[in-house]
C-alpha cells in the first residue's frame, strides 16, 4: 500500500499550535554520517537530540545544537521518548548485545536500516514488550536530501505502537518536510528493495569492477551509468553485503541477474551462429 497516513500532519500541526506534545527527546544510537544527518533535522524541528556512538562526536553534536554521550547508560539516563537506531546493518546485533535493552521499556524504538525484516525480527526478540517499535527506511541521505526532503520516500511500518501520539509526533518530522510517506510492511519493503536498491548497488559495483571511466565521447546513457557507479560505490561494501545477507530476496535477484546476462549472451551467440550459417549457404 502506498497511501500515506493523511492525519499525521493535521495532528502534528494541531499539537504545535497548542504548544504541547510535540517536543521529543530523541536518542540517536550510531552518530556517524547518517545519524548526524537525521539528528540535525530533528534539532531544526525543535526536538531535543542526544547522540551516542563509540567514536567521540561531541564537537559535531555541539555544532548542531545536540548533546552527545559516550554510553548507552548515559543516554537512557536522559529518559528519551524515542531511541533511533542508526547503526549499520552489520553492527546492529552487536550494538543491541551491549545495550541495556530492559531500559527501553515504554520507549519508542525506531530503526532506519536499509533492510526491514531483519531488524524487525531481531528487535521484537530483544525489546521488552512495553517498548513500541517503528521500522522505517528514509530512502535518501546527506547528498540526495541535502537541500530538501520534498518528495523523497520515507517507508515505515508501525510494528508495535501503544503510544500513538508519540509515534505520530515522530513521523510528523518527515511528513512536515513533505517526504513521500509510504506505509508498507517489512515484507513488502524487502521484496521491493531487492529488485530496486540491491539491483542498483549490484549494477554499480559490477560496472565499477569493469573500470569504467569518462571519455571524450560520453553519451547521456553512459553518463547515467557513471553516475550509478559513483553513487553506489560511495557507500561502504559492508552496506552492500548487509543488503545481500539480510534481505531474504537478494540472493534470488542476484541469480536473476546472472541468468539474464547468460540469456543475453546466448541470444548474441545464437544470432552470430545463424549469421555464419546463412553465409555458408
Amino acid at each position: 500500500p502506498r497511501r500515506a497516513d493523511g492525519s499525521i500532519r493535521e495532528r502534528a500541526m494541531a499539537e504545535m499550535a497548542q504548544g504541547s506534545g510535540v517536543r521529543l527527546t530523541i536518542g540517536v544510537v550510531g552518530f556517524g554520517n547518517f545519524g548526524q544527518f537525521l539528528a540535525a533535522a530533528f534539532v531544526r524541528a525543535g526536538h531535543v537530540v542526544v547522540g551516542m556512538s563509540r567514536s567521540d562526536y561531541s564537537d559535531a553534536a555541539r555544532a548542531m545544537g545536540a548533546d552527545f554521550v559516550a554510553s548507552a547508560d548515559a543516554l537512557m539516563a536522559r529518559s528519551p521518548d524515542v531511541v533511533l537506531l542508526a547503526t549499520s546493518i552489520m553492527s546492529l546485533r552487536a550494538v543491541l548485545s551491549r545495550f541495556p535493552v530492559d531500559r527501553l521499556a515504554g520507549t519508542l524504538v525506531v530503526d532506519v536500516l536499509s533492510v526491514k525484516l531483519y531488524p524487525r525480527d531481531l528487535l521484537l526478540q530483544r525489546l521488552p514488550p512495553s517498548a513500541d517499535l517503528l521500522c522505517t527506511h528514509p530512502m535518501f541521505g546527506p547528498e540526495s536530501g541535502a537541500h530538501s526532503w520534498r518528495g523523497l520516500p520515507f517507508v515505515y511500518e508501525r510494528v508495535r505502537v501503544g503510544n500513538g501520539p508519540r509515534c505520530d509526533a515522530f513521523l510528523a518530522i518527515f511528513e512536515l518536510q513533505r517526504c513521500a510517506m509510504i506505509p508498507m510492511t517489512c515484507e513488502q519493503h524487502d521484496a521491493c528493495a531487492a529488485s530496486t536498491q540491491f539491483v542498483t548497488h549490484t549494477t554499480g559495483r559490477m560496472l565499477a569492477n569493469l573500470g569504467l571511466a569518462s571519455t571524450d565521447i560520453n553519451t547521456r546513457g553512459y553518463e547515467s551509468l557513471l553516475a550509478v557507479v559513483d553513487t553506489t560505490c560511495k557507500d561502504s561494501f559492508d552496506l552492500y553485503y548487509g543488503l545481500y545477507k539480510y534481505n531474504p530476496n537478494a540472493k534470488a535477484e542476484l541469480q536473476n541477474m546472472e541468468s539474464s546476462l547468460a540469456k543475453l549472451r546466448k541470444q548474441l551467440e545464437d544470432m552470430e551462429a545463424a549469421e555464419h550459417g546463412s553465409a555458408k549457404m
